[in-house]
């Protein structure tokens, strides 16, 4: 009975699971954060700080805004008259040729127009890497960085970034999961490149 019962509500349910799946894409970003051994508490306020050369940037402001929303899910707080501590905001969006499998063109790896000769024990072998359409598909990095300083002793406490490589364009998308990725497990998170999933609709 339960096989059945299965049989009849599985043609019913796939639909809609992979309509649910249709509906979102996944962010893979690859994340590294460093903290110092001063505590950030929660409910900490900050202010941020712009460089000379992002001051006239209209994006600026665009990315702070962005990076606010971030910031506040972590329980960090605006406030630029009672801050303490400064955050240095930093984002780049850089598009490049990719192969099928998003290797940069003329990188190691890539297989564009890579002739493969090999021996061994099993014998020989002889192809081309031209496993791909024309023109190349174009692929874009996506990266961000935040640096929280102590405005009293003007000392760096928490420093991480994130990028993601994909085939999508839409930053006003994907910057802001690269900023949640890049505050994953804030303030203590674990040392060294993690991969961090985050999803988003489509």
């Amino acid at each position: 009975m339960k096989r059945l019962l299965a049989l009849l509500v599985l043609p019913v349910l796939l639909p809609l699971l992979l309509a649910g799946c249709a509906n979102v894409r996944m962010i893979d970003a690859q994340v590294q954060a460093i903290a110092t051994t001063s505590p950030i508490e929660p409910g900490a306020r900050y202010r941020f700080e712009r460089l000379p050369s992002q001051v006239d940037q209209p994006r600026s402001a665009q990315v702070e805004a962005i990076a606010q929303v971030a910031l506040a899910q972590v329980g960090l707080v605006r406030n630029d008259s009672a801050a303490r501590y400064s955050a240095l905001l930093g984002s780049r969006v850089q598009s490049y040729m990719a192969d099928n499998w998003g290797n940069p063109l003329g990188a190691p790896g890539g297989s564009y127009g890579q002739i493969i000769i090999g021996t061994g024990n099993t014998g020989s072998r002889v192809g081309f890497g031209l496993g791909m359409g024309f023109p190349p598909p174009t692929w874009y990095r996506h990266e961000v960085s935040l640096l929280l300083r102590d405005l009293g002793s003007n000392q760096v406490v928490y420093e991480t970034r994130a990028f993601h490589d994909g085939p999508w364009s839409d930053s006003d998308r994907i910057l802001p999961a690269l900023f949640e990725a890049a505050l994953k497990d804030f303030p203590k998170p674990p040392a060294g490149v993690r991969r961090i999933n985050i999803e988003i609709p489509r």
